[in-house]
């Protein structure tokens, strides 16, 4: 009996570790500034370039092609070209992003409850 416990212990133990490893390389990437905000919101269906730069107030045009580029080698976005003419790119998210908004969603009801807003 006390072999099993400590085996479950061992298997709990490493599952845990696991788990903090994932919720550490989750973070690290969402963490990103504009990451999650690029997010979502593409949430609302694809957009191009310039519509994400009016959309998200204070991001630079060498940030948003940075971030855009990240979340695309992650396989959280598509970007499309079409060629026109005229020549239009646009960034929509892929299942694994859209499996991200409901996680997104949380943090931000937890934001919005727990999170004091910075009156500056």
């Amino acid at each position: 009996m006390a072999t099993a416990r400590k085996l479950s212990q061992q298997h709990t133990s490493a599952a845990c570790e696991r788990g903090t490893a994932a919720l550490g390389r989750a973070f690290e990437f969402l963490g990103k500034r504009w990451n999650g905000v690029l997010l979502g919101t593409l949430r609302n269906g694809p957009a191009g370039f310039r519509e994400l730069a009016r959309a998200i107030d204070g991001i630079s045009d060498s940030v948003l092609s940075d971030r855009l580029s990240d979340l695309a080698a992650a396989g959280l976005i598509t970007r499309t070209v079409d060629e026109g003419p005229p020549l239009a790119v646009s960034y929509a998210l892929t299942d694994r992003g859209k499996a991200l908004l409901p996680a997104l969603q949380q943090i931000t009801l937890w934001a919005e409850e727990h999170l004091v807003e910075d009156p500056t």
